[in-house]
């Protein structure tokens, strides 16, 4: 999955990544409000979700020490990082600022 997940993220559209465990609690709350994100951006934006027990080695390249964390990337280049549930317009504002 690692040389998939890279492909992925090193493109022009923006990639937002949920990282979260099945066991996870918390990220559970996540999926609704991305998909809120997507109905917002369409196809100008791709979301993907990385589960880190299954993939421990992406996990570990990016930090991910707590769950949920979501990451924003563009051409590979980290462009936002925030663990915790966060806002739908929190999310929205920054998917804006990586589109513009």
């Amino acid at each position: 999955m690692r040389g998939r997940f890279e492909n992925i993220i090193n493109t022009d559209k923006p990639v937002l990544v949920d990282f979260y465990a099945e066991w996870c609690a918390p990220c559970k709350v996540v999926p609704p409000l991305l998909k809120q994100v997507k109905e917002r951006f369409n196809d100008n934006i791709r979301i993907i979700k990385v589960n880190v027990d299954s993939n421990p080695s992406i996990a570990g390249r990016y930090d991910i020490r707590s769950i949920p964390t979501l990451m924003l990337f563009r051409n590979g280049r980290t462009l936002w990082k925030a663990a915790g549930v966060r806002a739908v317009e929190e999310i929205t504002r920054v998917v804006e600022q990586a589109i513009s």
